[in-house]
């Protein structure tokens, strides 16, 4: 099997390991560089095309893997020709068509809205670096959600305060999206604004998305950030009597040479 798809199962099967998908939850997609569309050429025996809810002429002719909507992460590594699949975006961005895997009339993910649409707002915030987007439902992160209100300044904080590589990790901090239906073209436009200016996004009560040019890039800044949510939680459970300030934050960002958003700084 190609790299490039032993690498994707990886992750699946890792963030299952996590407990961040359960049942059906979570979906990951990758957009393919070139030489590896290429090499996974030989394996495409599909032509199932499918319109698009949203347009993304930005994406045009590029390739995804993708996961297979009502899928399950635990099962990608046992059969992975059922539970994910290969699509390459139309030439007008107005759908795509099933190369590969989806086994059984699947579809790709009922987020694929708010992945293309993320893609296409990361692309031009990294310069095109940006290739992964992975929705996932960590509980202390959602939890986290329960207690503060929907403002990206306040959660950066709390997460930048909780554990001192957050503010290294993640310096434009984290984004927050209030509670919106998933799945449809609505929450994923939302989605898009939000996550053109943080790599992070969390919607309320339900989960996360991460951003990234590497799989193992995307899966450490989402596992960073629930790390500091459980710190927190277990913090604010226990007293919390003191944290990292925000001149401690300053000389941690010159220290390893990043920018922290200084709005989210008092």
């Amino acid at each position: 099997m190609q790299k490039v798809l032993e690498d994707y199962i990886r992750m699946c099967y890792d963030g299952f390991l996590q407990g961040w998908h359960e049942r059906n939850g979570g979906n990951l997609t990758y957009r393919m560089r070139e030489e590896e569309a290429a090499s996974c050429a030989p394996l495409f025996s599909q032509d199932r095309h499918i319109a698009l809810p949203v347009e993304v002429p930005a994406l045009k002719n590029e390739y995804f893997i993708t996961t297979g909507s009502g899928r399950y992460m635990r099962n990608v590594p046992l059969a992975p020709q059922e539970n994910i699949g290969i699509i390459r975006i139309d030439d007008d961005g107005r759908g795509y068509t099933i190369l590969w895997g989806l086994e059984g009339g699947a579809r790709p993910t009922s987020e694929l809205p708010s992945h293309l649409l993320n893609h296409v707002s990361r692309m031009e915030a990294t310069g095109g670096k940006c290739r992964v987007i992975y929705h996932a439902h960590p509980a202390n992160i959602t939890a986290l959600s329960y207690t503060i209100e929907p403002d990206a300044k306040t959660l950066s904080r709390i997460l930048w305060q909780s554990e001192t590589e957050c503010a290294v990790v993640f310096p434009e901090g984290v984004g927050i999206l209030d509670w919106m239906i998933p799945g449809g073209t609505d929450i994923a436009a939302e989605s898009a604004k939000l996550i053109r200016k943080y790599p992070a996004i969390v919607w309320a009560f339900h989960g996360i998305f991460g951003s990234g040019e590497t799989f193992d890039e995307t899966f450490g800044l989402v596992h960073t950030i629930e790390k500091a949510a459980e710190i927190y939680l277990k913090a604010k459970g226990a007293g919390i009597i003191r944290t990292i300030s925000d001149d401690q934050l300053r000389i941690l960002a010159s220290a390893f040479g990043v920018r922290i958003n200084e709005d989210f700084l008092n």
